[in-house]
């Protein structure tokens, strides 16, 4: 029951968080509000929350890894491939490297294979802290696409990382050949395995469905339990569970484009999958803040043991470790763009310039948050002769300084740098969207001129005009769309379109109205004005 009591509690936390987000100045970040909001249940709780590092890993990573990977935009993933490998893999690297010999040299008591976990642990971005303060910030599309695909690759990247470094600190030895083995099977296997079960979980479904037909919620609630069966078998297979999430994640992206899926199934799973990215992300943060009293007490007496009596060096070894990211981050991304300089030089291709604001927005822009704060929190209670893990608590406490800090570095520095700076249209993605709309329409036409025919062929109808009217009245509709996205009448169809857009939204809050008014005279029954107001709803929906 204690443990329900507290699920509960933290859930209360994530509810009240989004409500102080408005009340509160725009700059401060929904994370920060959540982690504050763990510190004030810990100040006031006479409870700890125990985690269990193995099953809050399971709990939490799969669902949100899934998301990442079904939601990315796959068309800037590709364009943009070199770049988001380079920082997805290449900075990963570079960062684990260069960190982990930093922390190693603040802190000679911290072995260096737990130096190196800390450093891969940190070098995962994560792309929810930034879309928080993105959502106040303009962010250019495109940096955004960037961000999101490096923080898609880098956790699976990072988190290998760290359960190598975590290996070298459990047994002692590290073997190159033996890591660059394990690493392939990892990524190969852990990517198969997600493939797979996808694959096998939907050709099940789609052929239960219709032999037996579709069962209500039935298809939801095998979605949000597919990146577990997906982890779980790469798990069993020694793989990475990891790369198994995302790798499914993607492979529902494509699976998702066959539209065998019906129309209230979609709406509804995403919904679902909406509150539950809200949920787990919110309580993951809850967690921090309630386990940062904790984690403080237990870091002290770390330094105490290792010779420093105050505190403060605390402060002072987290303040060292955001910097050298920083720097790390800075550097790696100036010499990617270099590198694409001298490539388009060489391709005698129009060559960029560097703009020192988007080149700091980039490197602040990596703030850290739930991937590392899961991750460190499965560090081993004990090593395999019992003794306890080497600086666990230090650890988990400058992993969590290192999410504190690139909040608040991004959420105060971003809007500062990129206040005033006006980004070109993405004509590229208009362009698109006109095409689609253009070619629906003109399908949807042409469909309803055959279905006309079809139905006045198969029935007698009383009224030979019926049917003619009818499909005169739905293609007007759709004409009306092809004329909103012709170039030549741009600019005033979509003033006409805005117009037109508000007078909908007047005319369906009327009719909501009407029917809640109806409803609560007993007039109608709650099942239609249910299903009225559902239908005034996806109708609202499609003009919000």
């Amino acid at each position: 029951m204690d443990s329900i009591e507290v699920v509960l509690v933290m859930l209360l936390a994530v509810v009240a968080s989004a409500y102080l987000t408005r009340l509160l100045p725009r700059a401060v970040p929904l994370p920060l509000v959540q982690i504050a909001l763990g510190a004030l249940i810990a100040a006031k709780s006479t409870r700890g929350v125990d985690l269990e590092p193995d099953l809050f890993f399971l709990v939490f990573l799969p669902p949100l890894l899934f998301l990442d990977g079904w939601r990315i935009p796959k068309s800037g993933l590709l364009r943009d491939k070199g770049t988001i490998l380079e920082l997805a893999l290449g900075l990963v690297v570079f960062t684990v490297l260069g960190a982990g010999l930093l922390i190693h040299w603040l802190i000679p008591a911290m072995p260096l294979p737990v130096a190196f976990a800390l450093a891969a642990i940190i070098s995962p971005t994560d792309p929810i802290a930034v879309s928080s303060i993105a959502a106040t910030t303009p962010i250019p599309k495109r940096l955004m696409h960037i961000l999101e695909g490096e923080s898609l690759l880098n956790d699976a990247s990072g988190l290998v990382c760290f359960r190598f470094a975590v290996a070298a600190a459990m047994t002692g030895a590290f073997s190159v050949s033996t890591a660059g083995l394990t690493f392939v099977w990892l990524v190969v296997a852990g990517i198969g395995a997600g493939v797979g079960v996808t694959m096998l979980v939907t050709w099940a479904q789609r052929w239960l469905t219709c032999r037996f037909g579709e069962p209500v919620g039935s298809p939801i609630l095998v979605n949000l339990l597919l990146p577990f069966g997906a982890y779980l078998v790469a798990e069993r297979m020694h793989a990475s569970g990891i790369l198994a999430a995302v790798a499914a994640g993607i492979t529902m992206s494509y699976v998702e484009l066959n539209g065998h899926a019906l129309a209230n199934t979609r709406i509804q799973r995403s919904a679902v999958w909406d509150t539950v990215q809200f949920a787990l992300n919110g309580i993951m943060f809850v967690l921090l803040g309630e386990q940062l009293p904790d984690i403080f007490r237990g870091a002290s007496a770390t330094i105490e043991e290792s010779g420093h009596l105050n505190p403060w060096w605390l402060a002072v070894y987290a303040v060292a470790i955001n910097v050298g990211l920083l720097m790390l981050r800075m550097l790696w991304v100036w010499a990617s763009l270099r590198l694409t300089i001298f490539k388009q030089k060489i391709r005698h291709q129009p060559r960029m310039k560097i703009n020192p604001r988007l080149l700091l927005a980039t490197t602040l822009a990596g703030a850290r948050g739930a991937i590392t704060l899961a991750g460190v929190l499965t560090l081993p209670l004990a090593l395999p002769d019992g003794s306890p893990f080497p600086a666990r608590s230090l650890t988990i406490f400058l992993a969590c300084s290192v999410i504190l800090v690139s909040l608040l570095v991004a959420s105060l520095g971003l809007p500062r740098l990129l206040a005033g700076m006006t980004f070109p249209p993405e004509p590229e993605e208009q362009r698109e969207e006109d095409l689609a709309r253009r070619a629906a329409a003109n399908a949807a036409i042409v469909a309803i001129e055959h279905t006309q025919v079809v139905l006045m062929e198969a029935e007698s109808c009383v009224d030979p005009e019926a049917y003619p009217q009818a499909a005169a009245r739905v293609i007007a509709f759709y004409e009306h769309k092809l004329k909103e996205v012709d170039p030549e009448n741009d600019a005033a169809w979509r003033k006409t379109d805005h117009a037109e857009k508000e007078l909908r939204l007047a005319a369906l809050d009327a009719e909501r109205a009407t029917i809640y008014d109806l409803a609560r005279h007993d007039r109608i029954s709650d099942d239609i004005s249910r299903k009225l107001v559902r239908e005034i709803d996806l109708m609202e929906a499609r003009y919000r």
